[in-house]
């Protein structure tokens, strides 16, 4: 009988004790979910990417300009933020020595401690501007032309770029990629250089197998690439190497050979158009009214050397079902921190995020104390993210803070959520896989501004410098 009795109080306890714990378990979730964490970054480079002390929602109210996340508005996923991993960026790294080289890699690509946790790259297919010299993976004597594609080779990416790249898959494997050319190999070209020229519509075929060797050989060495544009800035044929594709020549080249090409060797590589400026949102729209380019093509990428970020969503208005991309933007060597950090978190973060694209990328992730290397006719001005001098000091540029403010915080599989710009509080935010709120703001007003942040009825009052960065997070 005393067995029953007890059995029958530990029934009636048990609920009582689930309730106390889930109590308990729910005050803490309150509790935490009232703290707001934040970093900052200022013109004055007193403060980079510096924690903050925390902040507290609460339902007090005021007068203030207010900034209201609403999470039931939902927009893009996020597939990462990052750089270009170019020739010379991978020739600085892999200079270092081992230790310091493996805790950059760690600083740069993972999610512990203080590392960036940058999740999305861009490669050149072949050499871009900023390698020591122009090349293809396949370079032929000058007259001789190679139509099977019998010499194709990685070539010096072999030396830099892949050991590199390995390094950085062993820390983060699910990191995006993506390759763009900036030339064809010469002898496909109709004017027999590096730079300008068109693709001769006789190559049209080969150059699409040329992508498709360049995957399988990335993907022999464990390399996948996620996405490739069959071509940077194709309304660029200045730069060294460079080639003018036009629009007509883009969607016959994707609907009629690239296209097909990756389909019958069963690639799945995602293939972007355009990549350049958002002055021609033309180019990206004509591809896309193409009828036997279009089943082809997974988005269209663009710059901002040129034109408004809002021809991002000009072409979204026209193609829904089309992802954007952000692939490239400079910081160079002629201009100052300041000035850096307020147009490029406010253009390329923030302004490419709220006009529907899935990435932001700035472009050199890395280069010598001479800006160095760069082709002859490259850009000799291109600063990257990283400066990486002969006594391997390294300089963390104005860059790695734009693209840090967000990377650190916003992981592959985030989606933006709804924020309203409040005066010259210029934001955006987003949620996370695991359910975090993040908040970029730049303030790009004049003078000091103080605000609210608004979450689920509760607010929180902060302010920020004039041209300053802040990343909050709960």
């Amino acid at each position: 009988m005393k067995n029953i009795n007890k059995k029958l109080q530990i029934l009636v306890l048990l609920p009582l004790i689930a309730m106390q714990l889930n109590c308990g378990s729910s005050k803490n979730v309150t509790a935490n979910a009232g703290k707001v964490e934040s970093w900052i970054t200022t013109t004055d480079e007193t403060s980079k990417l510096k924690k903050q002390a925390d902040l507290v929602f609460s339902s007090e109210t005021n007068s203030n300009q207010t900034i209201e996340i609403n999470p039931a508005e939902k927009f893009q996923t996020i597939e990462g933020f990052g750089f270009s991993l170019t020739g010379g960026s991978a020739q600085a790294i892999i200079k270092l020595d081992k230790p310091k080289r493996e805790a950059l890699l760690q600083e740069l690509f993972s999610r512990k401690n203080d590392a960036i946790g940058l999740s999305y790259l861009r490669l050149s297919i072949g050499a871009s501007d900023l390698n020591e010299k122009v090349f293809s993976y396949d370079d032929m004597p000058e007259g001789q032309t190679d139509m099977n594609l019998e010499h194709f080779n990685l070539g010096p990416d072999l030396n830099d770029v892949i050991p590199v790249l390995k390094d950085i898959l062993a820390i983060n494997p699910k990191i995006k990629i993506m390759g763009s050319p900036w030339s064809p190999p010469v002898w496909m070209k109709d004017n027999g250089s590096s730079k300008g020229g068109s693709l001769q519509p006789k190559y049209y075929g080969v150059y699409a197998q040329y992508f498709v060797k360049y995957i399988q050989a990335m993907k022999s060495h464990g390399i996948v690439i996620d996405a490739i544009t069959p071509q940077n800035e194709p309304l660029h044929p200045g730069n060294n190497p460079s080639l003018l594709m036009l629009a007509e020549q883009q969607a016959d080249f994707i609907g009629n050979h690239l296209g097909p090409a990756f389909a019958k060797a069963g690639i799945k590589t995602k293939i972007i158009v355009y990549d350049h400026n958002c002055n021609k949102p033309e180019y990206p729209l004509t591809i896309l009214k193409d009828p036997k380019a279009n089943p082809y093509v997974a988005g269209s990428a663009f710059h901002l050397y040129e034109g408004d970020i809002s021809a991002l969503t000009t072409v979204h208005n026209a193609f829904p079902n089309k992802d954007l991309y952000f692939t490239e933007q400079y910081t160079g060597s002629g201009s100052n921190f300041e000035n850096d950090l307020k147009w490029s978190v406010k253009n390329v973060v923030i302004g490419s995020m709220r006009n529907w694209s899935k990435n932001a990328l700035s472009w050199g992730l890395a280069n010598d104390e001479f800006y160095k290397p760069f082709t002859p006719g490259g850009c000799s001005t291109c600063k990257g993210a990283l400066m990486i001098d002969q006594n391997q000091n390294i300089k963390r540029e104005v860059g790695y803070y734009i693209i840090g403010h967000a990377s650190k915080f916003v992981p592959e599989g985030s989606v933006r959520i709804g924020s309203n710009i409040a005066g010259k509080l210029h934001n955006v935010a987003f949620k996370t896989p695991s359910g975090q709120i993040v908040l970029i703001v730049e303030n790009d007003g004049a003078s000091a501004e103080t605000f609210n942040i608004k979450y689920n009825q509760k607010q929180t009052s902060t302010s920020l410098n004039a041209g300053a960065v802040a990343t909050y997070v709960w």
